[in-house]
């Protein structure tokens, strides 16, 4: 419940709305406010007048985009994989709302985009967290469904312009390269945390007989013969391969790298990530090597 010390902006000088340089929503001018502090493009638009309010310096906005499509609604362990990114969310949002943070979020879903506007206070974070709980479950099977990639690349577009912290939270199982350029653009505008989210079947299959699977996103079905040790051994080669694929494309587009697995203590994996943070943060700057060569 602590401030996240070196991983934020720092000390605040303001929790809400106020004089700041930071531009923030426009609204109908009342009388009294600043007429410098006229959007004139907005007036001239509606004919009506309107003032575009400030955020107070060194304010934090974060912005979560979440993953709940089909391939997240998967889990042989404690939980599913769509309850830990729900978990994850709300982690980062307790950690930053007590300061009086702004968070929002996007949620990548069968049936589209939905959008939660960046709000601050404890009744929107439990609002937040209840619209992640109730975004229904995808139907199996192909559709036209939003993307990583966009999701990232519409994120970079429309949050403010202004340095904040971005949370993607997701399996991460879309191809590599479908989503790692958006990222790093994303990671040079905001400060970036990959929460990646694992299955323990994801990475190895146990000796179960035929085992029949259903790919969530395509709806394709295959009956897998787990009793054969070389395509168990193939199987976990490969998602040892995947997972570092996924793990060397989040460092190359500048994100801090959490994984939580659904048979673990997510608690915990977030508190060491946290404490590792805080180290890395803590850490003095080596200094410039003197002199030239002999």
């Amino acid at each position: 419940m602590r401030r996240l010390d070196g991983l934020l902006q720092g000390d605040h000088l303001g929790l809400l709305p106020g004089p700041g340089t930071e531009s923030a929503e426009s609204r109908e001018y009342l009388p009294g406010d600043d007429v410098r502090a006229m959007d004139w493009n907005l007036t001239a638009r509606t004919a009506v007048p309107h003032v575009r309010d400030r955020i107070a310096d060194r304010e934090l906005e974060t912005w979560a985009l979440v993953d709940a499509t089909p391939s997240m609604d998967f889990g042989t362990g404690r939980v599913e994989k769509r309850d830990l990114a729900v978990f994850a969310v709300g982690a980062v949002a307790f950690l930053t709302e007590r300061t009086g943070n702004r968070m929002g979020a996007q949620i990548l879903h069968g049936g589209g985009l939905r959008n939660v506007p960046a709000r601050s206070g404890r009744p929107h974070t439990l609002r937040l967290l209840r619209t992640l709980l109730e975004v229904p479950r995808g139907e199996p099977g192909p559709a036209d469904r939003p993307r990583l990639g966009p999701g990232a690349e519409l994120m970079r577009r429309t949050t403010p312009a202004r340095h904040g912290l971005a949370v993607v939270v997701s399996d991460f199982l879309e191809p590599v390269e479908s989503w790692e350029r958006p990222l790093k653009l994303l990671a040079h505008r905001h400060q970036l945390l990959a929460v990646e989210v694992v299955d323990p079947r994801e990475l190895s299959l146990p000796d179960v007989g035929v085992l029949s699977v259903v790919d969530p996103e395509t709806g394709r079905r295959r009956d897998i013969p787990t009793a054969n040790p070389r395509l168990r051994e193939r199987y976990a080669r490969a998602a040892a391969e995947q997972r570092s694929l996924i793990g060397a494309a989040l460092r190359r587009a500048g994100a801090a790298h959490l994984r939580l697995r659904t048979d673990r203590d997510w608690i915990r994996d977030i508190a060491e990530h946290v404490l590792a943070q805080r180290r890395t943060a803590a850490a003095p700057v080596p200094a410039p090597l003197q002199g030239g060569a002999g």
